[in-house]
């Protein structure tokens, strides 16, 4: 008898691109099937904190690791991380030093990797307004705030809407740490145990190594979810955001991953 698991994912083509053959048994799911529903990344985080229990699998921002990782243990696939795929911080204008501690910054959430990398880039933005991700680019433009930190596909399209680039925070990472950026994860609850958690990542392996091979076979999937962004756009976000790293952490994966959430190696696995 299959094992229902809950699956939260975002709608955002690297997901959907990545779960789309496990949701559909087009690959060998070990008895396990996938109950999935979609929300907005910091909605997931808040899922993950306030609603212990009711998720089995999940899709977190790595900031929010600190907060769940007593009820849920981290996955060694289907992770979102990489070099020169970090959020961008971009206003209209140029923005002096001197005027960071007056300037309406957009996030996409508190709970966000892009949030945490900005404090620790630029500890002076202080003044932040959390946003639905697709809400920050619009915002800037239209001068209801100074500057924004874009995540998903908002790197791909800021300059059509006349912004321009202030820092790219994941480069900024790289130089200070040398290692990749951990955007986010993927946690099991921990009622299921270790070999459940090998057992869901090893199907989540091989839903990606599906999709790498039959990219046509998730594309109707991707289109559907990806709030109809251009077909170049899904694809060079599928391309920045799923790689080696979304297959297994493997050692500066993981590294990444603690230096960023200051957490012991013991508290994820």
């Amino acid at each position: 008898m299959a094992l229902t698991m809950r699956l939260h994912i975002s709608p955002c083509p690297n997901d959907t691109f990545i779960f789309h053959a496990l949701i559909h048994g087009l690959v060998d799911t070990e008895g396990l099937d996938f109950d999935v529903r979609f929300d907005d990344i910091e909605a997931l985080n808040r899922a993950a904190i306030e609603r212990d229990g009711e998720e089995d699998v999940i899709k977190i921002s790595y900031a929010a690791l600190p907060e769940v990782a007593g009820a849920f243990r981290l996955l060694d696939s289907g992770s979102a991380l990489g070099h020169g795929n970090g959020p961008l911080l971009v206003s209209r204008r140029a923005i002096g030093a001197e005027e960071w501690r007056e300037a309406r910054v957009g996030i996409p959430g508190e709970r966000t990797t892009a949030n945490r990398l900005l404090s620790l880039l630029f500890p002076e933005a202080i003044h932040k307004r959390a946003m639905l991700f697709s809400e920050i680019a619009p915002a800037v433009a239209a001068g209801e705030l100074e500057a924004g930190v874009l995540i998903h596909e908002g790197r791909f399209t800021y300059a059509a809407q006349g912004l321009q680039l202030v820092a790219d925070l994941g480069e900024l990472w790289e130089r200070r740490t040398g290692l990749p950026i951990p955007l986010g994860g993927i946690v099991l609850h921990r009622r299921h145990g270790a070999e459940m958690a090998e057992r869901v990542a090893r199907v989540i392996r091989r839903s990606i190594e599906y999709a790498q091979a039959h990219p046509e076979a998730s594309a109707e999937f991707v289109r559907t979810h990806a709030q109809e962004l251009e077909a170049e756009v899904r694809q060079k976000h599928i391309s920045y955001f799923v790689n080696d790293y979304s297959l297994s952490l493997g050692a500066a994966g993981l590294e990444a991953v603690l230096r960023l959430t200051a957490l012991d190696r013991s508290v994820l696995l």
